[in-house]
């Protein structure tokens, strides 16, 4: 069973788009995480003719990253062989980059399936916000001797697959870190690497104002710290220069999930 899993907080206008560019023909169930949607994302999953969908309904925001932990957990509890990661925003994600995502998880033996959202074909300006964020995933990737084989790319940004072996390797908190997750996988000698390639512009994720992009580049450069510094099981810190880059790390629900961070 491969199982789409998609947190969504308040993505009606994108939740249908989404469902239906998945890959249905490649996969068993999809799980829409809705947390804290105050719009009609539950309506629109109910006008949906599609016998695949199993949502679970959350009435307070879980916090970024928290809603793909639950995902893993109930993909665990339906004994899943795989998972896709999609956010109910990334509508310009089509199926041929689903796909792709999907076979290299399920028939080219990738345990974790990243999509590479700065391709260097790609005509685009780097705020120096995302070129800050930049060095800091390359930095990671270096760390964990992965640069050469997948660049900049991470689970914390784009559309990615895991395998049954590394959801069952994994903690729910290493979902709720996605760069925790990047590291699991290279420490413990998994494959990882790219199946898919878009710019980050065409996924869809609407822009949402100056204050969101710097808290989430905090939260990002954050999350890449404590999985650099992660060691014998207990994650890093997410300290830089002096400075301790929390952006929404401190909204994330762990009481909801079985791990602590």
């Amino acid at each position: 069973m491969f199982i789409a899993v998609i947190p969504a907080k308040n993505e009606a206008k994108s939740l249908a788009k989404v469902i239906a560019n998945l890959p249905v023909n490649q996969l068993e169930c999809i799980i829409p995480v809705l947390n804290g949607c105050t719009d009609n994302s539950l309506d629109v999953l109910e006008s949906i003719n599609c016998p695949l969908l199993a949502p679970l309904w959350y009435a307070e925001p879980l916090g970024i990253d928290v809603p793909r932990a639950v995902g893993a957990v109930e993909a665990v509890r339906l004994d899943a062989d795989g998972i896709l990661f999609i956010d109910g925003d990334m509508f310009g994600a089509n199926e041929e980059l689903l796909a792709k995502l999907v076979l290299a998880v399920r028939n080219q033996g990738l345990d974790l399936a990243l999509t590479n959202c700065y391709p260097t074909y790609a005509q685009y300006s780097i705020t120096p916000p995302a070129a800050r964020l930049l060095k800091v995933r390359e930095e990671l990737n270096r760390h964990l001797n992965l640069f050469h084989i997948i660049g900049t790319a991470t689970p914390s940004h784009g559309p990615h697959a895991v395998s049954r072996r590394l959801l069952r390797l994994a903690d729910p908190a290493d979902f709720a870190v996605p760069p925790l997750l990047l590291a699991k996988a290279a420490r413990a000698g998994l494959r990882v690497g790219v199946a898919a390639e878009t710019s980050h512009m065409y996924l869809g994720s609407p822009l949402r104002g100056s204050h969101h992009t710097d808290k989430i580049t905090e939260t990002i450069i954050g999350d890449c710290l404590s999985a650099m510094y992660a060691k014998d099981g207990q994650i890093g810190n997410r300290i830089l220069g002096g400075l301790e880059y929390i952006g929404y790390h401190q909204e994330r629900r762990w009481d909801l999930i079985e791990s602590n961070p």
